[in-house]
């Protein structure tokens, strides 16, 4: 079957109002005096933080973003160091109360790579990775990949295999396709976002990796279509971004822009939420950020195939 691919500008238009509703609604990340008193709640909101560095951080690596959409980038980020994480003293404080938390240190991570340092944090987490346990704190194998992703970004030895984490996840393991649920997929698309650190190296995913995301991806993609789970689907478009041959299916794209709403935000799944500004944040932020993310990757393999 011949798929026809996707134009760059509806490539580029998906990430553009992404962005624009990100930025729009920027106040929404901050902490609460509340989320700063409960180890928790810091860690759980630090995760959009995250995202949201990394997804500039991409727009910034791949080379896509018009002047408007950098400038807007750099102001975000700026921001999340600056305000959000008071200059990376909320990492600091984290990693000193939770020691061994991986968190500060993806969090971080990306930050270091940006450019921004914070010389506390490096000297607790240097403690920290000198204990047993950082090595042998059991997790998931995709989460494992998280951590060494994040050390290789700080320019500190990995402490574990990178290669034994990667054969001990799903998708190393090349498992039945057909026993892909929706916990498993999210385990796929992680898998390959920190093999590849984030669509960077595209070509660190095992030749047999990749013949098996390019033999069966059309299927989730499509099953993920048919079901209007619009976040995971963006996780797996940028999974395709990141193969040899993507396909930047037009179709698929269209379908995906479609359940974007007029001011950028991207649904989670089937339709918008309605409510309090605050809680359809929380509900929308993330395939928000995979929107973006997706865009990027996508716009920029287009543009390279030009």
């Amino acid at each position: 079957m011949t798929v026809t691919a996707a134009s760059p500008a509806l490539l580029h238009a998906v990430g553009d109002r992404a962005l624009t509703w990100l930025d729009n609604h920027r106040e929404h990340f901050r902490l609460t005096a509340g989320d700063l008193a409960d180890n928790v709640a810091v860690t759980e909101r630090l995760k959009p933080i995250g995202e949201l560095a990394l997804n500039m951080q991409v727009l910034f690596r791949e080379g896509v973003a018009g002047s408007r959409q950098k400038a807007r980038a750099g102001q975000l980020l700026d921001f999340a160091w600056r305000e959000l994480l008071d200059g990376g003293n909320v990492l600091a404080r984290l990693q000193q109360d939770e020691p061994l938390s991986p968190v500060p240190v993806e969090v971080y991570a990306t930050f270091h790579e940006l450019g921004h340092r914070h010389p506390g944090l490096e000297a607790t987490l240097e403690v920290c990775r000198r204990t047993a346990t950082w090595a042998t704190l059991e997790m998931v194998p995709n989460r494992r990949l998280g951590v060494l992703n994040a050390e290789r970004k700080l320019g500190l030895p990995p402490s574990s295999d990178f290669d034994q984490a990667m054969a001990r996840t799903w998708l190393g393991q090349l498992a039945e396709p057909w026993t892909v649920q929706l916990h498993i997929a999210y385990d796929i698309t992680h898998t390959v976002f920190h093999l590849t650190n984030w669509g960077e190296a595209p070509e660190r995913i095992p030749p047999a990796v990749a013949d098996y995301l390019t033999r069966y991806l059309p299927a989730w993609l499509e099953d993920w279509a048919d079901l209007e789970h619009w976040d995971l689907l963006g996780e797996l478009l940028v999974v395709d971004a990141c193969l040899p041959r993507p396909a930047l299916d037009a179709e698929l794209w269209e379908r995906y822009a479609a359940a974007q709403s007029p001011e950028g935000a991207m649904p989670i799944h089937q339709q918008m939420p309605r409510g309090d500004a605050a809680q359809v944040f929380d509900q929308v932020h993330h395939p928000t950020l995979v929107a973006a993310f997706a865009s990027a990757m996508a716009t920029s393999r287009a543009m390279s195939a030009v």
